[in-house]
């Protein structure tokens, strides 16, 4: 599975079950895509 991050976008490269169990464990940490983002963002830094 392959995450990438970029300044408006996120990408998820994989198989579709590993998408799922992704998106929903992301889910319970960040409302939206955009807060995903920022915080990835800030992360990096």
């Amino acid at each position: 599975m392959e995450i990438l991050v970029d300044k408006d976008r996120v990408i998820l490269k994989g198989k579709a079950w590993e998408i799922r169990r992704k998106l929903k464990e992301y889910s319970l940490r960040f409302d939206t895509v955009h807060d995903w983002i920022k915080a990835m963002h800030s992360e990096s830094r």
